[in-house]
């Protein structure tokens, strides 16, 4: 029996021998597990470990490889069938390195097994994309000196709710700010009145008088959001000078959104003795941004399994999004077109003037929202709405499924990365054994 290991440093030069016409068989001892197969069947694709080693040896009828015999069953079939199935008990990224091992590309195997082949290496990927994201800051990189070892510890304090119990303290004293300052702005609606004030506009030589409509709230509100302000404004000023790379701080989606929240209440302090329209409409819409602060409480769960299934559910199903958004968007604009001329010579008017006005009824119909404002009277304007209305549901619902196995795929990963043991001294043979015992020594 020959040791494959041994092939390649000598190849005999020998005949071939065939008794009586037949074939020549070989013997291929894969981790103990003998499997025969005739030369021919191993010499019919070439360029592969078989294919070679019974090429340069022919004198030789029996091999041995110290490799995986399961996966090496798949392998044979495929010198015997022309095609490669992935077996389902063999994990996939072992049965791609015993691939490369026989020398056999991982192209050739059979569409109906690629599926199975790809999963565990998109676990795999998932996995790694897991412990990439679990790697824990360096809060002291770019503060060496003793000097700045407060910058460090102040980082941590602010920026990881979960390094000690110091910083998890200031976290929910935080998060208590966020939900007072949320909680305020739902209980000030309830308060708050318009009052029309007239205010003098000048423009040029010439002064007029307009009104004005302005939210006047109650003044214990706005001690309230002052306080949270000032919280806010602290916690992020701390952060911004303590932080070791001011680029990488202001790029966080989280500290724009931070900053974002604070943004309002000072430009009202500076705008608040202007008077314009659009600046009216301005400062409604910068009180509105103060609702996005709410968005702050995901930092104190990045390790809530669901939260992290969810967000790299959703980043997979990126490319399903796209093409949803890109189907409603030629639906909608196919079915407003035909609703508006459908409704166009309706008895008592339409109500859709335009095909602008049918876009905002195709939104509302294929979402199966269904308002009720805009409807069509005529039976080809009903027969656009049916069909509009069975479209949006079935490319709503299509990519529904691809979502939910996507999440319930990273949900088992992620349980299975937090549950798996941590991990032991890597293996590394025996070559590396004998150095260590001689380090030992």
């Amino acid at each position: 029996m020959l040791d494959a290991s041994s092939v390649s440093s000598r190849h005999p030069q020998c005949k071939e021998e065939v008794t009586g016409g037949k074939a020549v068989r070989v013997v291929i001892n894969v981790g103990g597990v003998r499997n025969e197969a005739y030369k021919s069947t191993l010499k019919s694709i070439p360029g592969t470990r078989l294919a070679n080693l019974v090429s340069d040896t022919s004198c030789e009828t029996e091999f041995f490889f110290d490799r995986s015999s399961a996966a090496f069953t798949h392998i044979l079939n495929y010198y015997r069938t022309g095609k490669l199935h992935c077996p389902d008990d063999v994990c996939g990224n072992l049965f791609g390195e015993e691939l490369a091992y026989w020398g056999i590309s991982e192209t050739d195997v059979e569409p109906c097994c690629w599926t199975n082949f790809k999963r565990h290496r998109d676990a795999e990927e998932a996995l790694a994309l897991f412990e990439q994201e679990e790697q824990p800051p360096d809060y002291g990189q770019g503060m060496r000196k003793p000097s700045e070892a407060w910058r460090a510890k102040a980082w941590a304090l602010f920026d990881a709710p979960h390094s000690s119990v110091a910083a998890m303290i200031i976290g929910v004293i935080s998060m208590l700010f966020i939900l007072t300052a949320v909680t305020k702005q739902c209980l000030e609606s309830v308060h708050q009145q318009v009052i029309d004030t007239a205010k003098n506009i000048t423009v040029g030589n010439t002064t007029r008088e307009e009104i004005f409509p302005e939210l006047v709230g109650s003044p214990e509100f706005a001690v309230v959001e002052m306080i949270c302000v000032i919280w806010f404004t602290f916690e992020f000023l701390v952060r911004i000078i303590c932080c070791p790379d001011k680029q990488k701080f202001f790029l966080n989606i989280m500290n724009i959104i931070d900053f974002v929240a604070i943004l309002p209440f000072y430009l009202e302090l500076c705008l608040a003795g202007l008077s314009s329209s659009l600046l009216a409409v301005l400062l409604q819409c910068l009180r509105a941004a103060r609702c996005i602060r709410i968005l702050r409480l995901y930092k104190m769960m990045p390790q809530a399994t669901g939260i992290r299934a969810l967000g790299l559910a959703l980043r997979a199903s990126l490319l399903e999004f796209c093409l949803l958004g890109i189907a409603l968007f030629v639906a909608l604009g196919v079915y407003s077109t035909l609703i508006f001329y459908a409704e166009v010579h309706a008895q008592d008017g339409t109500v859709f003037r335009n095909i602008f006005y049918a876009f905002w009824w195709a939104v509302v119909t294929m979402t199966t929202v269904g308002y009720g404002d805009m409807y069509p009277e005529t039976s080809p304007g009903q027969v656009v709405a049916s069909l509009c209305a069975l479209t949006g549901v079935l490319c709503i619902a299509m990519p529904i499924p691809i979502l939910i196995n996507n999440f319930t795929k990273y949900y088992a990963l992620t349980e299975a990365k937090h549950r798996r043991p941590a991990k032991g001294r890597r293996w590394e043979g025996p070559d590396m054994e004998c150095k260590h015992k001689e380090a030992i020594e």
